[in-house]
C-alpha cells in the first residue's frame, strides 16, 4: 500500500504522518484544488505546473549531460529520475544500488534539499521532484551541486565490504 517513494528509514517511534495527513488521505482532494485555482486562477496554475516542469527538463538535461549519471526515465512532468554510475573510483560494478543509497542519505542529511527515491527495474534510483511553489532555478542548481559533490565525494571512498 505504500509506494517506493513514500517509504524512509524508521527513526525510533516517529510517527509517519503520511498515513493521517490530508495531502495523502482520500478525503478533501477538491478542496485542496479548488484553493489552489482560487489562489492563483486556471492562468496561474497553469503557469506554475509549466514553471515545474521546465525546473525538471533543465535538470534532467544536466544530468544527461554528465557522465557521472545518468537518467532512467523520460521527464513528461516534474519529476526526474537518475542515479550516480561514477566512471572512476573504487566502488565495483554491482554496488551501485549501494553508492546511490548512500549518496541519498548524505544529501537529505545536508539539510538543503530533500530528495526521495524509488525503484525501476529492481534498480535503486533518485527522484527529483519539483513542485514546491517557491522553487526557483536557484533551488535545483544548488541541488545538482550538492549531488554532484556529494557523488564525487562518495565514488572516492572505499565501497562497503571492499
Amino acid at each position: 500500500m505504500v509506494p517506493e517513494y513514500l517509504k524512509t528509514a524508521e527513526a525510533g517511534q516517529a510517527r509517519n504522518l503520511m498515513d493521517t495527513g490530508i495531502q495523502l488521505g482520500r478525503r478533501f482532494r477538491a478542496l485542496k484544488l479548488w484553493m489552489v485555482l482560487r489562489y492563483f486562477g486556471a492562468r496561474g496554475f497553469a503557469a506554475r505546473l509549466a514553471e515545474h516542469m521546465r525546473l525538471a527538463r533543465l535538470f534532467a538535461r544536466w544530468v544527461d549531460e554528465d557522465d557521472d549519471f545518468e537518467r532512467l526515465a523520460p521527464v513528461p512532468f516534474s519529476v526526474v529520475c537518475f542515479r550516480a554510475r561514477p566512471r572512476h573510483g573504487s566502488w565495483p560494478e554491482g554496488s551501485s544500488d549501494q553508492l546511490n543509497e548512500r549518496l541519498l542519505d548524505d544529501v537529505n542529511a545536508s539539510g538543503e534539499v530533500f530528495l526521495s527515491h524509488t525503484r525501476l527495474d529492481g534498480r535503486f534510483v533518485i527522484r527529483l521532484a519539483v513542485g514546491h511553489l517557491r522553487t526557483t532555478e536557484h533551488h535545483v542548481r544548488r541541488a545538482w551541486e550538492i549531488l554532484r559533490d556529494r557523488a564525487g565525494r562518495l565514488a572516492s571512498t572505499p565501497a562497503p565490504g571492499s
